[in-house]
C-alpha cells in the first residue's frame, strides 16, 4: 500500500483542512475579532466588546454543540457525511461572503452573520472528522490526521499572509485604506474555502451502511439510536473520560485562539504586530503538526496530549506579565509548537476509541464536546473582563481548563 499521504482520497480528505483554515485563521483568529471591535463595535469600551465578542463566539458553538450528536448519527444511518460536509461548508462559505456588507457601527448584524458562518465552519468539521476513518487504516490515525492539521495550518496561514499583505499596503493592492482591504477578505476566504473543498466532496467516498435510510427515516433512526448510546454510555468508560478531559483542555485551545487578538488589542498592540504574530503560529505549527503524530507513534498519543496541555498551561500563565509585544511573539511561538499536536493527536486518540460502525455518532459526541468547549471558555474571559475591567484576569482564568482537562485525561486508560 502506497504511504497514506500520496493516496487521493487522504489528499483530498486532507485538503479540507486547508480549504476551512482560511476562516479559522483570517476570520475567526485574525481579521474578525479587530473589524468587530474597531469597526463593527467602534467607539466601546474595550472590556464590552470583549464581552460581546466572548458571548457571541459562545452562542454559535452551542448551536453546533446541541445539533453535533443527531448529525452524526443521522450521517451514519443515512451515508450523508459528504452531503452533508458539502451543506455546511456552503452555509458557511456564503456567510462569511456576507460579512462584506455589513455596515460599520451594526455590530448585531456582523454578530449573526458571523455566528451563522461559524455554524457552518463547525458543522463541517464534524463530517471532515468522520471521514478520517474512510481514507485511513487504524495504524494510520496518528499521521494522517497530523497531515490535515499540517495542511490546515500551511494553507490558513498562506491566505492570512497575503490578507495581511493587503491591509499593510492596501494600496498597492488597489484598495482605498486597511478598511476596504479587511472587508475584502472576507469573500476572499469564502472562495478559498469552497476552492479547495473540491477534492474532499469528490475523491473521498465513505462507507456506506448496509441499508442507508433516507434522510428524515435517518434523522428518526439517529435521535432514537443518539438516546440508547446515552443510555448505555457507561459501557465505554474510556471515550467518557476522554471526552470530558477534552471537553476542558480544548476549550482553553479554543479560547486562546479566538481570544488573543482581542487580547492583545486591549492591552494596546498595534493590529499588524498581532496579525504577524497569529502567522508566527501558523507557519510554526505546520511542521510541529507533523512532528506531533511521530511523536504520538512513538510515546502514544495520550502522552503527546499531555505534552500540549503543559505547555498551553504555561502560555496562559505567563500571559499575566505581557508587557511588550515581543513577549506576545515569544507565546505566539510557543503556542504554534503544540496547538496542531494537541489537535491532531486528540482526533486520532479518539478515534482509537470509537466502537466499530459508530464513527459519524461518536465523532458527533466528540464535537459536541469541542464546541461546548467552545462556549465556556470564551463567556468566561469575556464575563471576567467586564467584571474585572481587567483582560489580564480574563485570559488567566483559562488556566483551570488546562488543570482539569490534564486531571481527567490521567483517568484514561492506555489504549492509544
Amino acid at each position: 500500500m502506497r504511504p497514506a499521504w500520496l493516496r487521493r482520497p487522504v489528499v483530498g480528505w486532507a485538503l479540507y483542512d486547508w480549504a476551512n483554515s482560511a476562516f479559522a485563521t483570517t476570520v475567526m483568529a485574525g481579521f474578525f475579532p479587530v473589524f468587530f471591535k474597531q469597526y463593527w463595535s467602534e467607539g466601546t469600551e474595550a472590556a464590552v466588546s470583549t464581552f460581546r465578542l466572548g458571548l457571541l463566539n459562545g452562542a454559535g458553538s452551542l448551536v453546533i454543540a446541541l445539533a453535533a450528536p443527531l448529525l452524526g448519527a443521522l450521517a451514519d444511518r443515512g451515508g450523508a457525511r459528504v452531503r452533508l460536509l458539502v451543506f455546511f461548508t456552503v452555509i458557511g462559505a456564503a456567510a462569511t461572503a456576507a460579512l462584506y456588507f455589513v455596515a460599520q457601527g451594526d455590530w448585531v448584524t456582523a454578530a449573526l452573520v458571523y455566528t451563522v458562518a461559524g455554524i457552518g465552519f463547525w458543522g463541517g468539521a464534524i463530517f471532515n472528522d468522520a471521514l478520517m476513518v474512510d481514507v485511513a487504516e487504524p495504524t494510520e490515525y496518528d499521521l494522517v490526521s497530523a497531515f490535515g492539521y499540517s495542511l490546515g495550518y500551511a494553507g490558513g496561514g498562506l491566505l492570512l499572509l497575503f490578507n495581511a499583505a493587503m491591509v499593510t499596503k492596501p494600496q498597492a493592492f488597489g484598495f482605498a485604506d486597511a478598511g476596504s482591504a479587511v472587508r475584502a477578505a472576507f469573500p476572499m476566504v469564502a472562495g478559498w474555502w469552497l476552492l479547495f473543498a473540491l477534492p474532499c466532496f469528490f475523491w473521498v467516498r465513505e462507507q456506506k451502511p448496509a441499508r442507508p435510510l433516507p434522510l428524515p427515516a435517518a434523522a428518526r433512526a439517529g435521535w432514537r439510536e443518539f438516546r440508547a448510546t446515552l443510555a448505555e454510555v457507561r459501557r465505554y468508560r474510556p471515550l467518557v473520560w476522554f471526552l470530558l478531559a477534552y471537553w476542558l483542555y480544548i476549550d482553553g485551545v479554543n479560547t486562546i485562539m479566538k481570544m488573543s487578538v482581542d487580547f492583545g488589542l486591549s492591552l494596546g498592540f498595534p493590529q499588524q504586530n498581532l496579525i504577524a504574530a497569529l502567522l508566527l503560529v501558523q507557519f510554526v505549527a505546520f511542521p510541529s503538526a507533523l512532528a506531533f503524530g511521530w511523536i504520538g507513534q512513538r510515546i502514544g498519543a495520550r502522552n503527546g496530549i499531555f505534552i500540549g496541555i503543559a505547555v498551553y498551561a504555561v502560555v496562559t500563565v505567563s500571559t499575566w506579565w505581557i508587557t511588550e509585544i515581543r513577549h506576545f511573539f515569544v507565546l505566539a511561538a510557543m503556542i504554534g509548537l503544540v496547538q496542531g499536536g494537541i489537535q491532531s493527536l486528540s482526533r486520532s486518540y479518539y478515534a482509537t476509541l470509537i466502537p466499530e460502525g459508530k464513527q459519524g455518532e461518536f465523532f458527533g459526541f466528540y464535537n459536541m464536546m469541542a464546541k461546548f468547549a467552545a462556549v465556556l471558555g470564551p463567556t468566561m474571559v469575556g464575563i471576567t473582563a467586564l467584571v474585572t475591567g481587567d483582560v489580564r484576569i480574563g485570559m488567566l482564568s483559562v488556566t483551570v481548563l488546562f488543570i482539569g482537562g490534564a486531571i481527567l485525561l490521567a483517568r484514561v486508560g492506555r489504549t492509544g
